[in-house]
């Protein structure tokens, strides 16, 4: 089986708790992601997601130069880099989120996103299959 370190993006963007929202939104613009972790000393405090943004600040008519203290998601449901694949797809899909960051050591290690796991499986779907192939072409043979 699979564990999260296998498979996750370790080459995480994020923010610390003195960036305001204008840098958050640069930065999720710049690399073309939906969420930034937000760290503290090195230690995940929160994440900032583009409906965050949208619903908390834009909406909330509040000013580029707000500090993302004030409208990160502070309620985390994170990963372990030992976590088996297949509990953390359970654990996304209980909490219905798209991205889980992986924590190691109270440090963000890495994260991964639903797009990860459907990568995983599509590639342990195709190993299986061509895995099926070998055994059948095997079995033939011998007969």
């Amino acid at each position: 089986m699979s564990t999260l370190r296998d498979i996750m993006s370790t080459d995480v963007f994020f923010c610390t708790v003195e960036d305001n929202i204008y840098e958050a939104a640069v930065k999720m613009k710049e690399h073309d992601v939906g969420v930034i972790p937000v760290l503290d000393n090195g230690k995940l405090v929160g994440v900032i997601t583009d409906r965050d943004i949208v619903i908390r600040c834009v909406a909330g008519k509040k000013p580029n130069s707000t500090r993302i203290t004030d409208v990160l998601s502070t309620h985390l449901i994170t990963g372990s880099p030992d976590m088996l694949v297949d509990e953390a797809e359970e654990l996304m899909g209980n909490e219905q989120i798209r991205r889980l960051p992986i924590v190691e050591n109270d440090k963000l290690i890495g994260i991964i996103a639903l797009g990860d796991l459907a990568i995983h499986k599509q590639t342990s779907s195709e190993a299986g299959i061509a895995l099926s192939s070998i055994s059948e072409d095997r079995d033939q043979i011998r007969h």
